[in-house]
């Protein structure tokens, strides 16, 4: 009897589902007006990468990850010469595997309109990131608070109302 519920007990662990750090670096859940999509991580690497420092908690540290407006070019947002007139009332919304959630609008993620950037983080000081606050992790140039560096990102979702 315990033999067979050993052997239970080990088939039941290889075939448990993924921890929320394993599900999360696998694939990022992006959903648009034209539906939604599902990004693996790997093809984060090959998006336009910019390198910012965030102090939080008294501590400073070097991110380094793909912009979120190359990543949001996935869902054909209407960036640069096309972000005008109906498309600035386009907004994103960045939701954490905590429930935690944040909105920016489109012209705050597009480097034609404004000088500083929000990246979508993968690594800090050139290391992946830990599981409290990645695998993925939003980082806002400029904020005099890191409130909107979300942690543990799941989902982005473009909108137009």
């Amino acid at each position: 009897m315990h033999r067979t519920l050993a052997a239970l007990a080990a088939l039941l662990s290889l075939t448990a589902a993924p921890s929320w750090g394993q599900t999360l670096a696998a694939s990022l859940r992006l959903s648009g007006p034209a539906g939604e999509r599902t990004i693996a991580a790997a093809d984060l690497a090959d998006l336009p990468r910019r390198t910012l420092s965030l102090t939080a908690h008294g501590e400073t540290h070097v991110y380094e990850g793909p912009t979120l407006a190359s990543v949001l070019e996935r869902l054909d947002a209407p960036l640069g010469q096309r972000l005008r007139g109906e498309a600035l009332k386009t907004f994103v919304v960045v939701r954490a595997a905590d429930g935690y959630v944040v909105v920016f609008s489109l012209a705050e993620i597009d480097p034609a309109m404004r000088p500083t950037a929000v990246i979508l983080a993968d690594t800090a000081d050139g290391a992946p990131l830990s599981a409290e606050e990645g695998p993925l992790r939003i980082v806002v140039e400029g904020d005099a608070r890191p409130a909107r560096s979300v942690r543990q990102v799941t989902a982005i979702e473009l909108r137009a109302p």
